[in-house]
């Protein structure tokens, strides 16, 4: 029988994605989690195989409703899960502080605890991707790249539940021999990329101003973070051949990898960068007191000894291609007439 693949998140940046490299690149068939009120607009292209239910198929549930996940484990019974859903924006989270860590942690909870019910019932045990962040890392220490055993420094509410949920994923694999691997990627973009983040929404407001529809002034929060940045086409080829090297017994159940990109930098060079690609010389760069979080994880550069050294993985596309790609994602989307909020 066709393996199946469960995705939690299918409809954000990086399930999409993942979903897309796993149609192009295998027979698998795709089982996308969403709650049924989410916007489809990164599955649009795929809602015609969709409705023909060609190897691409959805799910109605939320993380936080227990009985809901309880029968899609039970009905689907995937061989893969990558637990990619999250209340995942970080300067969201300072006002949504519970929501964000209800649905994190207890979600995550939700996910790995019907699991692990399951496979003392009959032995099920899929391969499980869950899926933390760089974030937990939080206000880092300048000048040491961050490796798998860097201390956890909560920065805000979401990088606190990405704590929460990346401690789960080590428990549930370490406790229960659950098949579980825990992923910290670093700042990652490109097209689909959601105007709450920093690269998105500074390439966003110049797509939005050559269209006339904003004055030429960027508004933007703090700048003194330095980072690296990486395409998530090619985070989603890394989390494919984790899975991979998991299933083949290659990696310990509970490990974790940060997986980042190895080109590096400041915010303002960013904005210099896709300033550079705008069809207009007139923009200025003003900083907005409502874009400022109360705490930042202002540097973030990593070591990817750990994940190179497991599989077969760098990253491919350059970051300059990965800025104009997002770039003109926007610009795409505003010529079909989507005018988006300027968050």
């Amino acid at each position: 029988m066709t393996k199946k693949i469960l995705i939690t998140g299918i409809t954000g940046q990086v399930g999409s994605q993942l979903a897309d490299y796993i149609l192009e690149n295998t027979l698998y068939d795709v089982i996308g989690l969403m709650r049924w009120q989410e916007p489809m607009d990164n599955l649009y292209h795929l809602t015609n195989r969709i409705n023909r239910k060609d190897r691409v198929s959805l799910f109605y549930a939320d993380l936080n409703d227990y009985s809901a996940i309880a029968r899609m484990i039970r009905e689907v019974r995937p061989e893969y899960i990558s637990h990619l859903a999250a209340q995942s924006y970080p300067k969201t989270s300072f006002n949504i502080p519970i929501e964000t860590l209800q649905t994190n942690i207890i979600g995550t909870a939700n996910l790995l605890e019907n699991i692990r019910q399951l496979k003392e019932v009959d032995g099920y045990n899929p391969v499980v991707h869950v899926c933390s962040s760089s974030e937990v890392y939080g206000r880092a220490k300048p000048g040491v790249a961050l490796s798998e055993e860097t201390q956890f420094h909560g920065a805000s509410p979401y990088s606190i539940s990405k704590i929460g949920t990346d401690y789960l994923g080590q428990f549930y694999g370490e406790a229960y021999k659950i098949r579980t691997f825990i992923t910290r990627m670093g700042t990652h973009s490109g097209p689909r990329r959601s105007d709450v983040f920093f690269e998105s929404t500074v390439a966003k407001q110049i797509a939005l101003i050559e269209a006339g529809h904003q004055e030429p002034v960027i508004r933007v929060g703090n700048l003194s973070s330095t980072r690296t940045f990486q395409d998530a086409r090619d985070a989603v080829r890394a989390y494919f051949l984790l899975l991979e090297a998991s299933e083949q017994g290659k990696i310990p159940c509970g490990e974790y990898f940060n997986i980042a990109g190895e080109e590096a930098f400041k915010l303002p060079e960013v904005i210099e960068l896709l300033l550079e690609m705008s069809t207009r010389r007139d923009i200025r760069v003003i900083t907005d007191q409502e874009r400022l979080r109360p705490i930042d994880a202002d540097y973030q550069m990593f070591d990817n000894t750990k994940i190179r050294s497991t599989i077969n993985w760098k990253p491919e596309i350059p970051a300059r291609q990965m800025f104009a790609d997002l770039l003109n994602h926007w610009r795409e989307e505003i010529s079909k007439g989507k005018i988006p909020l300027n968050r």
